[in-house]
């Protein structure tokens, strides 16, 4: 059985599993260079709770939490089955490593989640579990909750943070259908500090990158999309990553990925 590494992936728009860009032809072939997982645990940036909860759905429902797209777009499934008890050891993990945890059975697979998902394992026909973050908790939190998750990547488990590498949607360029816009300074100033940080492997600059980096919150307002980063750095033992993606939609969401571990 293979180790699987920890990703950080940019879900991007929900439009993603339909536009012909870059990051989407990058989802679609990154799940054959890694491999066939024997689950996945996905930490979605739209999975949003006050404590840490894992959904124990044995066929999570595909949550279209999106609004004004085209029909296509709410037409698309993602039947992954769920692996309840995977989900009840994940809760005991994560209370192992001191975090507030429990079952869920209320939640399923959010745009965050079935996006990337869809197209890196398009069968859907691997076991999912997904795990909530706590957008008011922040980056060493989430950490924690990437490290309690790291065991499981020694029986072949993919985790999986999901959320945006830069995310100011009041930023994005008017009219929508620009999605090739390039970035401007401040995103591209952001992401390359942040991607040094990642490669080199340090850490208390990520975990303060509020402060340290340049644009910091121009290019994160709130954190939940970042902070599924923090979870895959976690996971993936607290050591450098390795970028395995970069691009720019809609000029203000970089769309870059990260493997660890």
């Amino acid at each position: 059985m293979n180790r699987m590494p920890a990703l950080f992936v940019s879900h991007g728009a929900p439009t993603l599993v339909l536009d012909d860009v870059p990051a989407r032809a990058f989802l679609a072939r990154v799940g054959g260079e890694i491999g066939r997982p024997t689950a996945i645990v996905v930490v979605s940036a739209h999975y949003e709770a006050p404590i840490v909860r894992v959904d124990r759905s044995a066929s999570p429902r595909t949550i279209h939490d999106i609004g004004g797209f085209a029909p296509a777009l709410y037409e698309i499934q993602y039947p992954a089955p769920g692996d309840p008890t995977l989900a009840e050891e994940i809760v005991a993990l994560v209370r192992g490593a001191g975090l507030a945890a429990e079952a869920d059975t209320g939640w399923g697979l959010d745009h965050g989640a079935w996006v990337p998902l869809s197209l890196m394992y398009p069968d859907a026909g691997i076991p999912v579990v997904a795990v909530s973050i706590d957008p008011a908790a922040g980056p060493a939190h989430h950490r924690t909750l990437g490290a309690a998750l790291a065991p499981l990547r020694e029986r072949g488990v993919l985790v999986v943070g999901s959320g945006s590498f830069t995310h100011n949607l009041h930023e994005i360029p008017r009219p929508f259908r620009n999605i090739d816009t390039p970035a401007p300074d401040w995103v591209h100033e952001f992401a390359e500090w942040a991607s040094s940080a990642i490669v080199d492997g340090r850490q208390d600059d990520l975990l303060d990158y509020r402060r340290r980096a340049p644009h910091g919150v121009r290019n994160h307002p709130t954190e939940e999309h970042f902070l599924p980063l923090f979870v895959a750095l976690g996971a993936g033992g607290g050591g450098a990553g390795r970028r395995l993606h970069d691009s720019t939609t809609f000029a203000v969401l970089r769309m870059d990925a990260y493997a660890f571990g």
